[in-house]
């Protein structure tokens, strides 16, 4: 497929997203048998399990073609603007005008902003550091904040999964309502017949390895023949780590939209806001890692429009589910932020 790198890249992200969707599929169905946050984790590691492979990808053909490595941040940046705006948007707006309101454990939304906002503000300081100080000084100043932001990880995991874990569960308020709503429907009485849902956990779980495998052999195509693509059509870096980041949400936006529909609004928030710590927390420094192994030094000196779009849309999720309840006009609003940012990524240069 080398002598038509147009039909390559769009087959390679066709594929993608396709097997992308059916891993987002077997961890749904993996988060219906355990319980928050558990569930949550499943879903969100699975979709930055994809994303991480697709920016190292990216990363490998910075040898070949400099800026891959600013596509690199502006993918990791991205992704987190998707997941907080489109991927909650979404979810949002849909369910608002399915339920005109809807609640969800307003510790989790308070938790996750001041994760978020603390892990924004790290990556402030090797940009502050790269108008003052030699590439040298601002890969040291990368690397710690990467290892900070890993020890910051342990901590959030610690904290989400043993100490306050019910911070991150449906209110009983809200479960009562879900209760009460699943007893009022009839229940379908045939069997389940996709493949996936008759396997066992162990199984399932192997299934998700063997294709996100096969997902990192479709990326290393996608970025090959996409890089020389997107200079020769002069897409800006900030655009094209919009797309991959689209690539890789995508399976999880629609998992979101999904529960919204059913009136789980706290797995959307769970989603939406576990997989964007996650992408800053355990994406940049493995990225870092995976980088340095290659003999590539990827420093985390964001520009201004990427810092500033990030901690904007973290004091807008801040502001939209502050109160434990959301409703269609939070999820324009948040739609409308992306329309924004995409508009300005596309044309920033």
């Amino acid at each position: 497929m080398g002598s038509h790198p147009y039909l390559s890249v769009l087959s390679a992200a066709i594929a993608i997203g396709a097997f992308s969707l059916t891993v987002s599929e077997i961890a749904e169905i993996l988060a219906e048998r355990l319980e928050e946050p558990y569930a949550s984790f499943v879903l969100t590691f699975s979709a930055v399990a994809v994303e991480i492979i697709l920016l190292f990808m990216i990363v490998r053909e910075a040898v070949h073609t400099p800026t891959a490595l600013e596509t690199v941040k502006g993918g990791i940046i991205s992704a987190v603007i998707v997941d907080m705006n489109v991927l909650l948007g979404l979810a949002v707006f849909i369910g608002g005008l399915s339920y005109k309101e809807q609640e969800h454990n307003e510790d989790t939304s308070s938790t996750y902003t001041t994760i978020l906002l603390v892990a924004s503000s790290a990556l402030l300081v090797p940009s502050i550091l790269n108008y003052t100080n030699d590439s040298h000084t601002l890969f040291e100043a990368s690397v710690m904040i990467a290892l900070m932001l890993l020890l910051f990880y342990v901590a959030i995991f610690i904290f989400q999964t043993r100490t306050h874990s019910h911070f991150f569960k449906a209110t009983a308020k809200s479960r009562l309502f879900r209760i009460k709503k699943r007893l009022g429907e009839e229940e379908d009485e045939e069997e389940e017949n996709y493949l996936f849902d008759r396997l066992g956990n162990v199984w399932n779980f192997l299934a998700i390895f063997t294709l996100i495998f096969v997902i990192g052999m479709l990326a290393e195509l996608f970025a090959a023949d996409g890089m020389p693509i997107a200079k020769e059509m002069g897409i800006s870096t900030g655009l094209a780590g919009l797309i991959i980041a689209i690539i890789a949400v995508a399976p999880e936006i629609m998992t979101a939209i999904k529960a919204a529909r059913d009136d789980e609004i706290q797995r959307v928030i769970n989603i939406a806001m576990g997989a964007s710590t996650v992408s800053i927390m355990l994406t940049v420094p493995i990225l870092m890692g995976l980088a340095y192994l290659n003999g590539i030094h990827l420093t985390l000196n964001f520009n201004a429009f990427q810092i500033g779009a990030l901690i904007l849309t973290i004091i807008l999720a801040w502001k939209t589910t502050d109160d434990g309840e959301t409703n269609y006009f939070e999820g324009i609003s948040h739609l409308m932020f992306f329309v924004g940012y995409a508009i300005i990524a596309t044309l920033y240069h």
